[in-house]
């Protein structure tokens, strides 16, 4: 037996983007459904680390879950940018910006938990778990979506406004989205790591001619996130810890001094992807659904968050007759556009430039990298783009 509903707002994943929308939607009393797959408190103990943005942290604030999370982030109070083989290299500093911090470095399941808190206390958003989307259809009067709860009888709920927030799980059902993928070859190889000296709330970006390394501070140790070819990282991932410690020493260098201890290692393949689809009425795509980019300046994440901001943005200044409807979903990919546009060309320029070998770039780099350190505008635009995007 099918059931149906009709709901106004329909997000489908409630991971930290999607709840990211739900909650700042109920803030201007608009009433959302949210389908997440996973039960409640699955992602609870994921350590996986988040390097959130000061503005991203502005976002959190205005959502009430901010001050909850205080106690289990670590600021980045200095970006240190490297480049191995070269004295070329940046600082960037918070305290000549006027920030207190540069960004912030949390575990995922502490922010789903935080969100899902502030989600429970809402009686305008609806979370309902074990919730498998089947199919998402559209047509120029509502979107459809079908899913079942827990492997239970097939259920539908019609919406003006369907937006994908699940990673793109669920783009695979939609007719008519496509999407650029671009293929690195490469994977990230993510871990904690303990070092001989403190971190002393410093990141670090070390380019290498097989990919960056980055070192974010992470409570007392250092979230580590390797990335190089596919078969460097799968060589990685069967070294022992003695071993391991070794070859990150030689590989990043002595500015921590030895690694001491290394937590277990995981590993993602690395791509770049962003849609090609032109508007769908009454369907939204945000997060990493819409764009996947590299790791590299930590950006992905932080423009997911801001979709779901400037979506809540547009929603909430539309009349709720014109939700979901062309000429509203125009202005949000309008506002969107330079941002995620500019995220997916800026990290994909740093790795194809900073892992080049051809004669005479590595030089170049080197300059460039002394130029920023010099050149405080150039500095200034850099840390505003890594703060709030375009």
């Amino acid at each position: 037996m099918t059931t149906e509903s009709t709901k106004p707002i329909l997000i489908v994943g409630g991971g930290p983007v999607g709840a990211t929308l739900a909650l700042a939607l109920q803030q201007n009393g608009i009433l959302v459904t949210v389908l997440e797959a996973r039960d409640r408190g699955a992602s609870y103990g994921d350590q996986r680390a988040l390097a959130l943005s000061y503005g991203s942290r502005l976002i959190l604030e205005r959502l009430g879950v901010w001050e909850m999370l205080v106690p289990q982030t670590t600021a980045i109070n200095t970006i240190h940018v490297s480049q191995r083989g070269s004295l070329g290299r940046a600082r960037l500093k918070a305290e000549d910006y006027a920030q207190p911090a540069l960004g912030y470095v949390l575990s995922y399941g502490a922010l789903s938990q935080a969100l899902d808190g502030a989600l429970l206390k809402s009686a305008l958003v609806n979370v309902v778990h074990n919730a498998k989307v089947m199919h998402v259809e559209t047509d120029d009067a509502a979107a459809l979506a079908e899913y079942s709860v827990a492997g239970s009888g097939s259920q539908r709920i019609t919406t003006q406004l369907a937006v994908i927030a699940d990673g793109g799980n669920s783009l695979t059902n939609i007719t008519g989205i496509k999407r650029s993928i671009k293929d690195y070859g490469h994977s990230a190889l993510v871990t904690r790591v303990n070092s001989e000296l403190p971190h002393e709330n410093i990141a670090y970006e070390r380019f290498t001619s097989a990919g960056p390394v980055a070192l974010l501070p992470n409570g007392d140790e250092f979230s580590l996130v390797w990335t190089g070819k596919d078969e460097e990282i799968a060589s990685l991932l069967e070294t022992s810890d003695e071993e391991f410690r070794k070859l990150l020493h030689r590989h990043f260098g002595d500015r921590v001094g030895e690694f001491l201890k290394v937590g277990p290692r995981l590993s993602f393949p690395l791509r770049q992807a962003s849609l090609e689809t032109e508007v769908i009425p009454h369907l939204a795509i945000i997060g990493n659904a819409a764009q996947t980019m590299h790791p590299v300046a930590g950006q992905g994440f932080n423009i997911g968050l801001r979709d779901a901001w400037q979506l809540a943005d547009c929603i909430s200044k539309s009349d709720p007759q014109t939700w979901g409807e062309e000429t509203m979903l125009q202005a949000y990919r309008r506002a969107r556009h330079p941002d995620t546009r500019g995220g997916l060309l800026f990290t994909d320029f740093l790795v194809n430039v900073f892992s080049s070998e051809l004669v005479g770039l590595p030089a170049a780099r080197s300059l460039g990298l002394g130029v920023l350190d010099l050149v405080k505008p150039f500095k200034q635009r850099l840390i505003s783009k890594m703060s709030f995007g375009r």
